[in-house]
């Protein structure tokens, strides 16, 4: 098919994945419609399909009512929090050692500055989870606090343009929270000793999701990976974040329809990189525990085709005759860039367990994780179709030189 083809059908998975279908975070209707949209697609090109069914917890929460005295305060529900209603002395801290001193047991708590930092990991996040983030939850565990009110800071590396953010986004974390910002705060905070008045409600709600893999190739052992997260944060499109990556895998699905050769082609829609648990990937790597070493190369597709600068990719792993073929293949003429590293994203799945990976991305990535990424910015109108349409030939190109380069 034409480039112009290729692009008027990203448009149309574009418009499917980011107007048509809401809600695309795991575990709701809106997750099962663009995962069932993506396997017959990709069916429809001739791929051998599968789905990799896991458990998750879809959420639902409503207003928050914070009070002390007559003064009011704005704040949101922490994200799959317990509900909260009660009242309770507030009691602060910016520090872990401030914690440490504090009387926090059956009181309201505000966590504050370096505390509310940055994103708290989930407890069972399994391929990232600081030290410092550990202590802290266990400190809040041990001490047992009636809630907490997290006054967050702003950090696009970890929590996307939204602000103020959820400090816990964690099933596991069973202390209600609500947060609000850092202004908001030190409003708050003027009322240590004072009785705090919270309400909110919050319900965590057993639900599923799948990744979505689909093959083509003879079944020899070694074969080439290509990936992108379908899924979402809660309200919002999910435009660059990650529509894009799925759009261009189905074009490239489309444009490698024909192959038929002894390298295996896996495409892979995986489902949850914007969950607390990253339940699609855990999932993954349990069926291929034991042949990730057949894995050649593993390409990641996050947050491309923004309406500003080229495309980015960078290499995780790779020897010197792959990184060769990658930037062979990834050229100028297909508006690609070399770009910096990026320590996120489904890439690092396949990189922490050894199989070389390439990060295909934008190259103002840091723009869009500061200002569009988690928030209802990330908009259709923030994507360059025919940006997708040359990464899709680009990454068609890397695919057809690794099959002439392992013969």
């Amino acid at each position: 098919m034409s480039q112009s083809e290729i692009t008027q059908k990203i448009q149309a998975y574009m418009e499917k994945l980011t107007e048509e279908i809401t809600n695309r975070h795991p575990g709701t209707i809106g997750n099962y419609a663009a995962t069932d949209f993506f396997a017959q697609t990709i069916a429809s090109f001739g791929f051998e399909t599968q789905k990799q069914q896991f458990d998750c917890i879809d959420w639902e929460w409503g207003e928050v009512i914070l009070t002390v005295g007559d003064e009011a305060f704005q704040a949101y529900v922490g994200s799959y929090s317990l509900p909260f209603d009660g009242l309770g002395q507030l009691v602060s801290a910016g520090t872990i050692a401030e914690l440490e001193n504090a009387d926090i047991t059956g009181k309201i708590l505000l966590l504050h500055s370096e505390l509310a930092k940055e994103q708290i990991m989930p407890k069972n996040y399994p391929f990232y989870n600081p030290v410092e983030h550990q202590q802290l939850v266990s400190l809040l565990e041990r001490g047992n606090p009636l809630a907490i009110i997290a006054a967050t800071t702003r950090n696009p590396q970890l929590a996307g343009g939204k602000y103020p953010y959820s400090l816990f986004e964690d099933g596991n974390f069973n202390i209600p929270s609500v947060f609000m910002t850092a202004e908001e705060g030190a409003r708050l905070k003027r009322h240590q000793g004072a009785t705090v008045n919270l309400q909110f409600e919050s319900q965590r709600i057993a639900s599923f999701g799948c990744n979505v893999i689909a093959r083509k190739g003879r079944n020899r052992p070694g074969r080439i990976v290509f990936c992108a997260h379908i899924d979402t944060k809660k309200e919002t499109p999910g435009a660059l974040d990650n529509a894009a990556g799925v759009a261009t895998l189905l074009a490239l699905a489309e444009i490698l329809a024909n192959y038929n050769g002894e390298l295996g082609l896996e495409i892979v829609a995986f489902n949850g990189e914007d969950y607390y648990a990253a339940s699609g990937e855990v999932r993954y790597l349990e069926q291929n525990s034991q042949i990730l070493n057949q894995i050649l190369l593993a390409v990641n597709l996050d947050a491309l085709g923004y309406i500003k600068g080229k495309t980015a990719f960078s290499l995780y792993g790779c020897d010197t005759k792959l990184a060769n073929i990658v930037q062979d293949s990834l050229k100028p003429e297909y508006q690609f860039t070399k770009g910096e590293p990026w320590p996120q994203s489904d890439h690092m799945v396949f990189a922490i367990n050894q199989v070389p990976a390439v990060a295909v991305t934008s190259e103002y990535l840091m723009e869009i994780t500061t200002n569009i990424t988690h928030t209802a910015k990330d908009e259709l109108k923030m994507v360059d179709c025919s940006k997708l349409c040359d990464a899709a030939f680009a990454l068609s190109e890397l695919f057809n030189n690794l099959v002439r380069a392992n013969q």
